[in-house]
């Protein structure tokens, strides 16, 4: 039963008031007209209770821009929604398309800055994030007493001659819900042995971040990717104001999971009585990057689940034996739930 306006109804009742549904919540297909982004596919999802969020079918079905009445949740970059026609696959080519937003997919065979593995020159996070979705599909409808949204696609990464992998994914919410459900399930579709990397880049920004934040998680681990991240170690729970000449910092979190398996990260600001609360399965997402940059217009907080530990580099985990692989034919589960939150 959808709770709205700070009572719950029933079915019954709401079409009493309403001409239509998406009145109060639905999902909407446009398409882009201006800018880099022309062309580009949206679905605007809106629940009623004040959460409103954008996917994108032509960019992996990534969440663009998510608001909580009318308040940005996500650090934005200044590229834009950029059309997957524009992006540029060599090295760090995936920064001129890097649009931020509440979900960047990182994968599906690497990621992490861009590297060299045997014969192969990967680019930075790979390419997964610039692919077009497929038999995109979206329902808005009443099941079981609940008004449910929801948005489905497929995203094909392959190559003649290598790899043939697919993500099959669900964004899910509801009538008065102020909770995106996403779930993945990656195949390998090919017939011989996958490397296989996905990460999920969520970017938080101001004004839920800023120099009040805080972030809440528990871990039994915490490993810094470099000297600078090193120095800043003792210190990747709070944040501070924009600084000029900041040099962004990286963390490998190893979370603590509740007797489910899941884990719980949340970013607090007081100041605002508000904050954002991410669960993910731990069982196939054992790992969190956390990207801290508080540089000026580069000011964002990001939380990455992630199916392995990337610090050794694709190369060395490779031959250390921990590059994860799919099996031909072989499926993977991936699940996240994100949250927000007002506090009393």
């Amino acid at each position: 039963m959808p709770h709205l306006y700070q009572r719950d109804w029933s079915r019954e009742q709401l079409v009493r008031y309403t001409g239509t549904m998406n009145q109060l919540a639905g999902i909407q297909p446009l398409e882009a007209s201006d800018g880099p982004e022309r062309g580009s596919r949206v679905m605007q999802v809106w629940t009623g209770s004040g959460l409103t969020f954008n996917i994108l079918p032509d960019r992996a079905l990534d969440i663009a821009a998510c608001q909580y009445k009318g308040l940005a949740l996500a650090w934005r970059s200044a590229t834009g929604d950029t059309h997957p026609a524009y992006y540029e696959p060599s090295g760090s080519g995936w920064l001129r398309s890097f649009q931020g937003g509440l979900l960047v997919t990182c994968g599906l065979d690497t990621f992490g800055p861009p590297v060299r593995d045997g014969d192969q020159e990967l680019g930075q996070h790979g390419r997964v994030s610039n692919l077009p979705a497929r038999e995109v599909g979206y329902h808005a409808g009443w099941v079981d007493g609940t008004y449910q949204l929801d948005v489905t696609g497929q995203v094909r990464q392959t190559k003649v001659f290598g790899e043939n992998i697919v993500i099959r994914r669900r964004i899910s919410t509801c009538l008065g819900s102020n909770k995106i459900r996403l779930e993945d399930s990656v195949s390998n579709e090919g017939f011989s042995p996958q490397a296989h990397m996905i990460m999920y880049h969520i970017n938080i920004g101001f004004p839920l971040l800023s120099e009040f934040a805080r972030l809440k998680f528990a871990v039994s681990a915490s490993l810094p990717e470099d000297e600078a991240s090193a120095q800043g170690l003792a210190d990747w729970r709070v944040f501070q104001a924009p600084t000029a000449g900041y040099q962004e910092q990286n963390f490998v979190h190893t979370p603590m999971a509740d007797q489910d398996g899941w884990a719980l990260a949340e970013v607090e600001n007081p100041s605002l009585n508000l904050g954002l609360r991410l669960r993910f399965d731990t069982k196939n997402l054992p790992y969190l990057n956390e990207w801290k940059m508080m540089g000026e217009g580069m000011y964002v907080l990001a939380i990455e689940p992630m199916n392995c530990n990337p610090l050794p580099g694709r190369a060395a985990m490779r031959s250390q034996k921990m590059l994860p692989y799919l099996e031909p034919g072989e499926s993977r589960k991936y699940a996240l739930m994100l949250e927000v939150i007002e506090y009393t």
